[in-house]
């Protein structure tokens, strides 16, 4: 059995790519199935956020890239276009490489919180989808008690930062009070939420909450003092806002040139500040093209992002140090899985031997033998079959001159120990 994760993340891939190889929510489950069904996959867990595309998979050995070529079929890419771009973990990296994930040490914002959500979210969707066993079961399970520990025993969320929070603070860059700003939300997920908070606490002057579903955006709206609208009648609305911060889970843009063209032009060209956190983006490209128009992505908000690692260094050498323990705690009980349990094997074996043993001796006495000779021939060679196998790999140990396995023996084969039974 190998433990594979495999993926790519912001750090290794492209937007556009990242794009083209996420997995909308609604159709992860029949992924998870279809993944899980292939030939040699024990068990598997997808993982796909704004930022990362990830699978997790035990499989058989041979079947080390399945997941591979399964990943490729499924979104229709070709082995050059991708390989480039992913990596791959085995076993301790693969754990190692989840335990990070999961903490945030891999995410853009260093130590956000919000990834373990997603963690959580994608364990939920594989259970339901019945593709984990009891090795990734325990996996995933020691996954969220490291995140914990991590964020009990560090300081790796103080001053805590978000993808939603730093967008928010480029606003303010460009909008020095946004107690005179105007500002709608895309989505009614919790990235969007998030953000929402943050705009609350900075006391902004008017927040509009857009959504697919209107019930979904009015519950956001009544938390925050938000006005709800629904997609249908974001055109009519556009123009108010001097901000949009968007991130729903579309597989097309919400905001195309021509909406946001329009848009500027009932604005009497006063610009607009437009954040697009979707994977896939929810914001078309040529957007960027306008005039008065200030587009940016998830990946253009890594500059700003770099400005809040210094102060979380310290706190993520802690976590590491964590993280190595507890992937040395995982693997001992991956490892005590593949092994057999002695004392179960030596009592089946021994059982076996008795049966085998008993059934001549009673062929013994169905020939005519005496009881007397079926006990003897009974007692004297059930004691040679058991102790065979001890004599041979005893007599072998004192030719090799292994002192530990003879004194183990000497413990294990005590006389003198009193029996409880």
């Amino acid at each position: 059995m190998a433990l594979i994760a495999l993926g790519l993340n912001h750090q290794t891939a492209p937007l556009d790519l990242r794009e083209k190889v996420a997995f909308a929510p609604e159709a992860t489950a029949d992924a998870l199935s279809d993944l899980a069904h292939q030939p040699g996959v024990n068990e598997a867990l997808i993982l796909s956020t704004c930022n990362r595309t990830e699978l997790y998979v035990e499989v058989e050995a041979g079947a080390e890239d399945a997941a591979q070529r399964w990943l490729l079929d499924h979104h229709g890419l070709t082995q050059r276009r991708l390989d480039e771009f992913l990596y791959r973990h085995e076993d301790n990296a693969a754990v190692r490489h989840l335990f990070r994930v999961a903490t945030g040490l891999d995410s853009m914002v260093l130590g956000e919180p919000q990834i373990l959500g997603q963690v959580k979210d994608a364990y939920q969707t594989a259970r339901s989808a019945g593709t984990l066993r009891s090795s990734m079961e325990r996996l995933l399970q020691q996954t969220f008690a490291v995140a914990k520990r991590v964020r009990t025993d560090t300081r790796i969320g103080a001053n805590p930062v978000s993808v939603a929070y730093t967008a928010v603070r480029m606003a303010e860059r460009l909008f020095a009070d946004l107690s005179d700003a105007c500002v709608m939300l895309i989505g009614a997920g919790e990235t969007i939420e998030l953000a929402a908070r943050h705009l609350s606490e900075s006391k902004v002057r008017r927040l509009i909450v857009a959504n697919r579903t209107l019930e979904n955006a009015q519950a956001l709206a009544v938390r925050f003092g938000a006005y709800a609208i629904s997609l249908a009648d974001l055109p009519q609305h556009l123009a108010e806002a001097d901000i949009v911060i968007s991130s729903t889970a579309s597989t097309m843009p919400i905001l195309r040139r021509d909406l946001v063209e329009n848009a500027i032009r009932v604005r009497k060209h006063r610009p607009m500040f437009l954040v697009d956190i979707a994977v896939p983006r929810d914001i078309e490209p040529a957007v960027a093209e306008l005039d008065d128009v200030f587009l940016y992505t998830v990946d253009d908000l890594k500059q700003v992002i770099d400005d809040n690692l210094r102060s979380r260094q310290a706190a993520a050498s802690e976590a590491e140090a964590i993280i190595e323990l507890q992937v040395e705690h995982y693997l001992a009980w991956r490892r005590a899985l593949a092994v057999r349990n002695p004392l179960a094997t030596l009592r089946s074996d021994a059982e076996a031997q008795r049966d085998a043993t008993l059934d001549k001796a009673r062929a013994l006495l169905a020939s005519g033998r005496t009881p007397e000779q079926a006990l003897e021939f009974l007692a004297h060679t059930l004691t040679n079959k058991l102790l065979h196998a001890p004599s041979a790999n005893l007599r072998a140990a004192a030719l090799r001159g292994d002192v530990e396995l003879l004194r183990a023996a000497e413990t294990l084969f005590d006389s003198s120990t009193p029996s409880k039974e």
